[in-house]
């Protein structure tokens, strides 16, 4: 019995041991994250890369707030299902907002996709401001903003190959730096990339239409003009 009791004694200071070297290995491994990512992490890092830079352009920061992850899985979700409901027009949600490091604003730049009604695109009558691109279904962009419209034939969407899926991927609250054409291209430039993305993500054909890389030889497109009205 005495013996017994000298088994289990050892075998409980080994595990005890082992419980304390596990702990203080473990502890020195891994480090606190931090509160903050730079501008290649931001949105689950969909503009890692190249387009860095561009990101902190359009933003007007280098560094921003952690955000949670998944939020491009639950976006793909409520696409998935939106689709499947049928309706020409549902909400989607948001992929991120690029809140700046120590930014107070409750206005910061935001990414957010939804499906769109047929009529959407080519609208009559633009934006102040709005230049119409030809990228996707159609793009617009503004001092402030910048929106894809494309459609998405995916075998996670049933019944696409008759009825594409149209999508709208949206950035809103863009840094102002002025109205010039290249100033309005980084604002497409950080939707294209987020499109591609979850065009990627949705398993889209063909990218869903969307080219690599936005060169500055996009087609602008001229304005879309109301239609006269006739009289009575």
């Amino acid at each position: 019995m005495e013996g017994k009791g000298v088994i289990r004694n050892g075998k409980s200071l080994v595990a005890g041991l082992l419980a304390a070297v596990c702990a203080t290995a473990c502890s020195s491994d891994q480090e606190p994250q931090s509160p903050y990512v730079n501008a290649a992490e931001v949105c689950e890092g969909v503009f890692a890369g190249d387009l860095e830079r561009t990101v902190e352009t359009v933003t007007g920061a280098t560094s921003f707030e952690r955000r949670p992850s998944g939020r491009m899985d639950r976006l793909i979700e409520a696409i998935e299902k939106e689709y499947s409901s049928g309706r020409s027009w549902a909400p989607g949600g948001e992929l991120c907002e690029m809140a700046a490091k120590g930014s107070r604003s409750k206005n910061e730049p935001v990414l957010r996709f939804h499906m769109y009604a047929p009529y959407d695109v080519n609208y009559p009558g633009s934006a102040e401001g709005e230049r119409r691109f030809s990228l996707g279904e159609e793009a617009v962009a503004n001092i402030r903003s910048a929106g894809i419209y494309f459609e998405c034939v995916s075998p996670r969407l049933d019944g696409s190959k008759s009825r594409p899926a149209r999508i709208y991927g949206g950035l809103g609250n863009a840094h102002y730096r002025g109205d010039a054409r290249e100033d309005l291209m980084d604002n497409l430039r950080v939707v294209h990339a987020a499109s591609l993305a979850l065009a990627d993500k949705l398993e889209c054909e063909g990218s869903a239409g969307l080219p690599e890389e936005l060169g500055p030889g996009l087609r602008e497109l001229p304005p879309v003009g109301r239609p006269a009205e006739i009289d009575s």
